[in-house]
């Protein structure tokens, strides 16, 4: 079978994201300090051709966020993405998300531990303000941690 001359036009809308971010993490009840802040790198880039979007997150040495990666998809038949997620710690996880209007959702709901995401892009698609939050019953949530990505120049 031949290379795929085309991206994914299902994925299209993911376009804002291709390229290398900054990332600030802070806030975050994990960290030894609440006040403290982990810089990282995140890049996105097309892979297999265009057919799905990688995202790869952690490449410093600690303490930087943990090295993970995200294959992004869509079924045509449906609004939201799926996200396969795998880090450094041994963690899986399948996410959904929806990316439209600025607004980028992801979410995992499970019996033990689920988790949300919300982030805005900047109207110049070079800042995207965001936080997580997790719950350990899928009813009451709690704030996990605030994540700013800022574009590479």
């Amino acid at each position: 079978m031949g290379e795929r001359s085309a991206r994914n036009p299902s994925l299209e809308n993911l376009v804002v994201l291709v390229g290398d971010w900054d990332m600030d993490l802070s806030g975050a009840s994990f960290l030894p300090n609440p006040d403290d802040k982990v810089l990282g790198h995140v890049g996105f880039k097309w892979i297999e051709g265009g057919a799905l979007l990688l995202m790869r997150q952690g490449e410093a040495p600690p303490p930087s966020p943990p090295q993970a990666r995200w294959v992004i998809g869509r079924d045509e038949a449906s609004p939201d993405y799926k996200v396969l997620y795998f880090d450094g710690r041994g963690v899986s996880r399948i996410y959904e998300m929806s990316f439209g209007d600025g607004l980028w959702k992801l979410w995992r709901n499970t019996p033990d531990f689920s988790q949300r995401f919300e982030g805005r892009l900047s109207e110049d698609h070079d800042t995207v303000m965001a936080h997580w939050e997790k719950s350990l019953d899928g009813e009451s949530w709690e704030h996990d941690f605030n994540v700013i990505y800022r574009r590479r120049k």
